[in-house]
């Protein structure tokens, strides 16, 4: 059995929005209370192999010895702290590549600072603050590595002043909230999503944005919206735990495992939960493999595993039978 993985990550619509230097310097004088205006004196340094889920969610920006992470989330993340820390030790060790670090001379590096912005659903204050040391097994007073994200609500109502320091921001959560409202009077979520878009150009928010990448924007917003509410039933119905258990815990016993074909188990139940999903809906495997952008054989093999589970589609069932013949394989 050839398993394949779709390994085209896409990028969300804040990221793409704020690739762009202008934007990014916008965001980071409000952030930081500055006012720099040459975008030129802005170098991006984000990443690109730094995922979460199969987003690129973040943008990470240096200016004047100031390195900055920003991150877009729209379900709350107690581990964005760890997920800084191995985001900022790999861009330490590209600034310091051709760097002494065995000299008697101190080698300096540019000071960080980690910002997530918060436009979920589940309620949250206005600012709060993540830090490192909450995952340390064992609690200490003054533990000897700490880092802090800051978490900033950016829905209606919250963090005013920062939104108005950065109009790309603010016709950013516009646009959201614009499709959420459709979505409220019961429009399919492509649907919503179109009208969203056409409805901010009209209105002059990210008027010249979306004209020019309305097409990609709204794809990108329908993926976007699909994996949150995909993390919501995940923690719905309990998988979060069962990943605890052995699937996916983040480092334990089920993280790349050697299934083959590059598959780690989180990726594998993640997908196979994806597609039991959409065969509730009794969709064929030919239309989730193109709306999971998934390899067609791949999503074949999984739905016919999956039909012995139907109706109920026991996903950690399915997922042990599909890593059985992996490994058999």
């Amino acid at each position: 059995m050839k398993l394949c993985v779709n390994r085209e990550y896409k990028d969300t619509v804040f990221r793409m929005l704020f690739k762009e230097k202008a934007r990014l310097l916008e965001l980071y004088n409000a952030v930081n209370d500055t006012d720099y205006q040459d975008p030129e004196a802005l170098e991006i340094v984000t990443l690109e192999n730094a995922i979460y889920m199969s987003m690129k969610n973040d943008v990470s920006c240096l200016i004047d010895m100031r390195i900055q992470l920003y991150e877009h989330q729209s379900t709350v993340n107690p581990n964005l702290p760890f997920r800084d820390l191995m985001y900022v030790c790999e861009q330490y060790e590209k600034y310091t590549i051709k760097k002494d670090l065995y000299s008697r001379r101190l080698v300096k590096l540019p000071t960080p600072r980690f910002v997530v912005f918060y436009n979920g659903r589940e309620e949250q204050p206005e600012r709060k603050e993540l830090y490192l040391s909450t995952a340390f097994e064992i609690s200490e007073e003054d533990p000897a590595l700490e880092l802090r994200v800051t978490q900033l609500n950016i829905n209606p109502g919250y963090n005013e002043g920062l939104l108005r320091k950065c109009p790309a921001l603010f016709e950013y959560m516009e646009y959201v909230n614009c499709v959420r409202a459709y979505q409220a009077e019961g429009d399919p979520l492509g649907d919503a999503v179109n009208k969203a878009a056409d409805e901010c150009i009209r209105n002059d928010v990210l008027k010249e944005f979306l004209l020019q990448n309305k097409a990609e924007v709204v794809k990108m917003t329908i993926f976007e919206y699909d994996e949150e509410q995909h993390k919501q039933t995940i923690h719905d119905e309990g998988y979060e735990e069962g990943y605890d258990s052995g699937y996916d815990n983040g480092y334990g016993s089920g993280y790349d495992s050697g299934y083959g074909s590059g598959y780690d188990s989180g990726e594998l139940s993640k997908l196979v939960s994806l597609i039991c999903r959409k065969l509730r809906k009794n969709k064929a495997p030919e239309t989730i493999a193109e709306e999971l952008e998934e390899d067609l054989e791949t999503v074949q093999h999984i739905c016919e595993i999956a039909k012995e589970y139907a109706p109920e589609y026991d996903v950690a069932k399915i997922v042990s039978k599909v890593q059985d013949i992996l490994s058999a394989n």
